[in-house]
């Protein structure tokens, strides 16, 4: 995960362990949520654009959307 030069006391190893494992599922949560609501922005950007009147803002919509999970998957 992070290369520090610095070593870690192996009495302390086992706090360092566990608060990387914490520190990989908080990361992994926030890029499952950002997809998430990367996809709701998705599809009510998609169902503004249907209606005609509301395009013009249901577009960027889709865009930020999709630009949303974009940045949750990679």
């Amino acid at each position: 995960m992070n290369n520090n030069t610095r070593n870690t006391p192996w009495l302390l190893w086992t706090f360092k362990a566990l608060m990387d494992l914490v520190e990989g599922i908080i990361k992994l949560t926030g890029r499952l949520v950002a997809s998430v609501i990367g996809l709701a922005i998705m599809i009510v950007g998609v169902v503004l654009t249907a209606l005609v009147i509301t395009a013009p803002l249901g577009i960027p919509m889709i865009i930020f959307g999709f630009l949303l999970m974009v940045h949750g998957i990679f």
